[in-house]
């Protein structure tokens, strides 16, 4: 496991994100941005694309998960603590 304060972004990339709560698949890293701090160079969240579906053509929000959520850096997954509060309002657009 990859220690969470001194990861590489090509460590992240083509990782699966999945939420420890429900079990749930969030994403991949390589479909989302990071937003990270200009000062400090530190990771503070990524942010997901909204999920394929027919009313995604008009809904453009994204799924913004908080780098504090992050748990665990495996080798193939990333796992993210995030309880049902988060998940319904944690939406914004872009």
């Amino acid at each position: 496991m990859k220690k969470l304060n001194s990861v590489r972004l090509s460590d992240l990339i083509g990782k699966d994100i999945v939420n420890i709560q429900n079990g749930s698949r969030l994403g991949t890293v390589a479909d989302s941005d990071l937003v990270i701090m200009a000062e400090t160079g530190e990771i503070e969240s990524i942010i997901l694309p909204s999920r394929s579906s027919v009313l995604s053509f008009w809904d453009k929000s994204n799924f913004t998960i908080p780098w504090s959520a992050v748990r665990k850096i495996g080798s193939e997954v990333i796992i993210v603590d995030l309880d049902e509060s988060h998940m319904r309002f944690k939406r914004f657009s872009y």
